[in-house]
């Protein structure tokens, strides 16, 4: 899609690195969070295919990048942030280990990734099936939906995650 020859890259760093991390420490408002930003969306560039063709606009080119990123930091601190309310309302006996809290978060966040993109109803109509174990005659009831309608959504929901298990293997 876009030229990412070493030279390339290694001069749209150059060229754009400061002012990219200057605009990001001014959205997030913190110096580590921009370079670890900066720094990931350049390596988004290295990993993007080439088309020989060098880049018209590349500040917006890079804007694109970083503020998909930034959504995803967002995403992921509100993720956690939400697991950890959860695990204070526990009792200290059930809480999980460090380890297992880390493993539990990076799944929530795989599982968050994989049903981005679905619409509500159909992320609902999944998450009632896949983790509350409700029939699809359930769901219906629960959503006020028919039962059609549920199977349309569920039809849905599995191709998405398919394409997307089919996606991150590449």
């Amino acid at each position: 899609m876009r030229n990412t020859s070493s030279l390339a890259v290694e001069t749209l760093y150059t060229d754009h690195h400061r002012w990219l991390k200057s605009w990001l420490r001014g959205r997030l408002g913190d110096v580590c969070d921009a370079e670890d930003l900066a720094q990931d969306t350049f390596l988004r560039v290295l990993r993007s295919p080439e088309d020989g063709e060098p880049l018209r606009e590349p500040r917006s080119y890079l804007l694109t990048i970083a503020r998909g990123l930034t959504v995803d930091l967002f995403r992921r601190r509100t993720l956690e942030r939400r697991y950890l309310e959860i695990l204070a309302e526990l009792p200290e006996a059930q809480r999980p280990s460090e380890e297992e809290s880390a493993i539990i978060v990076e799944t929530l966040l795989e599982i968050d990734a994989m049903l981005e993109g679905l619409g509500s109803q159909v992320k609902r109509a999944f998450m009632l099936s896949r983790f509350d174990g409700l029939t699809y005659q359930e769901i219906a009831d629960r959503l006020g939906v028919s039962l059609r309608t549920v199977n349309n959504h569920m039809a849905k929901a599995m191709e998405h995650c398919c394409l997307y298990a089919l996606e991150q293997r590449r």
